[in-house]
């Protein structure tokens, strides 16, 4: 719930700054270079989809890329595919598969992950409800500067 403001606030932000659209030989290089397996190109890729900033938004090609960095150890791609997970964008909502790619990238220092596993933990969405866990998440999240967690 409060995770997917912080992805919409994400994206109203880029969409606000503005991004023009790629030139084609730009974007089919930087395809070229997920497609080869390059993590920070595929991440890339999946925030452009994401948002719309140089291509058409698809929230499916967006999930697919992310899920593609997540699973060579992109932390934010990690934290973006729970969200995904988490809004029912791209994939069917599911709270339990967020907690668990939020929980891969918190355990690995991601503040955004670690508040946003702090809010799964606060409402019982996906696990148990336990504010314990819940405090504990937001107070990491908080020590590295995520203003979110102190409120």
């Amino acid at each position: 719930v409060v995770a997917i403001t912080y992805h919409m606030v994400l994206i109203l932000v880029l969409a606000t700054l503005g991004t023009p659209l790629l030139a084609q030989p730009d974007l089919e290089d930087l395809r070229r270079r997920a497609d080869e397996g390059y993590v920070r190109a595929q991440y890339n890729l999946a925030l452009m989809y994401d948002t719309g900033q140089g291509v058409p938004e698809d929230n499916t090609e967006a999930v697919r890329w992310y899920r593609k960095a997540a699973d060579q150890g992109n932390v934010r791609a990690q934290n973006n595919l729970g969200v995904m997970y988490d809004a029912g964008e791209g994939v069917p909502e599911d709270n339990t598969e967020a907690v668990r790619w939020y929980r891969m990238a918190a355990e690995q220092g991601d503040a955004s992950a670690q508040y946003n596993l702090g809010v799964m933990f606060d409402t019982g969405e996906g696990v148990p409800e336990d504010d314990t866990a819940a405090v504990r998440w937001y107070r990491e999240a908080g020590e590295q500067g995520d203003v979110r967690a102190l409120h």
